[in-house]
């Protein structure tokens, strides 16, 4: 009689494994959402940065400010007219001479 009870344990244990550890088990499940969050982080920082070179180019393509800009900036373009000054910071003094 003993034994019934005993088995009984034995197969409760065995239709728990599945459950927990099995392929479609709750630790895959959590381990899967886990991936899914990280990859819907993901995804919204590349939709935000697709929109803001969308945006980006959307200004390229209709206004002449944009384009003006990035020629200053990046190629140090100038109108005609304009002066270019450049301030460049001061060398470090040399520390003074000490005496010997």
């Amino acid at each position: 009689m003993r034994l019934v009870p005993l088995l009984l344990a034995v197969m409760l244990l065995a239709i728990q494994y599945p459950l927990w550890l099995g392929k479609g088990g709750w630790m895959r499940v959590r381990e899967a959402e886990q991936q899914l969050a990280g990859q819907n982080r993901a995804n919204a920082d590349l939709e935000a940065r697709n929109a803001k070179l969308a945006a980006e180019v959307k200004d390229l393509k209709e206004g002449a400010g944009a384009v003006e800009e990035r020629a200053r900036y990046e190629l140090g373009m100038l109108k005609e007219g304009e002066l270019f000054v450049q301030v460049v910071d001061a060398p470090p003094k040399a520390a003074a001479a000490k005496p010997r």
